[in-house]
């Protein structure tokens, strides 16, 4: 493995020093070292912080990316929080596609009165549907919680 400084690690990873500073900061990647006044790593931090970025898209804190990652840069996947973590992310999809369904039909529909079109009165249900369970399992999480 090769070594890198901070200043080409920024330019590669597109993050800025300071966010890698952090991340250092946080346990989330390890310096090996300086080079005059510059921090230097690793070659696999950039692959570390490509996992970091997926995790962060994915909605994980930086603590449970933390807990993903092993000294030496390795991934220790949760499996279960992944597949967890797909499932929301797919019900959420289907909720904005719900929403996107309804907004173009609001837009071109040609009823007088939005609330006279059946099927704009469906894709509201629908819409509503969605927000009570989102609301239910917010709920539920929080009374499960000591």
């Amino acid at each position: 493995m090769g070594a890198i400084d901070i200043s080409k690690l920024s330019k590669k990873s597109g993050l800025p020093a300071s966010t890698i500073r952090f991340y250092e900061e946080k346990n989330l990647i390890k310096s090996i070292g300086r080079n005059g006044l510059k921090r230097t790593f690793d070659t696999y931090v950039l692959e570390q912080l490509e996992f970091i970025a997926l995790g962060q898209r994915a909605g994980f804190s930086l603590d449970e990316i933390q807990s993903m990652l092993t000294t030496k840069g390795r991934f220790e996947v949760n499996r279960e929080s992944l597949t967890a973590r797909a499932q929301e992310i797919a019900q959420r999809v289907k909720q904005l596609v719900a929403i996107q369904r309804c907004l173009e039909h609001a837009a071109k529909c040609t009823a007088e009165r939005h609330s006279e079109c059946p099927k704009f009165q469906k894709l509201l249900r629908i819409a509503g549907k969605d927000q009570a369970r989102k609301h239910k399992t917010v709920t539920t999480a929080a009374a499960k919680r000591p």
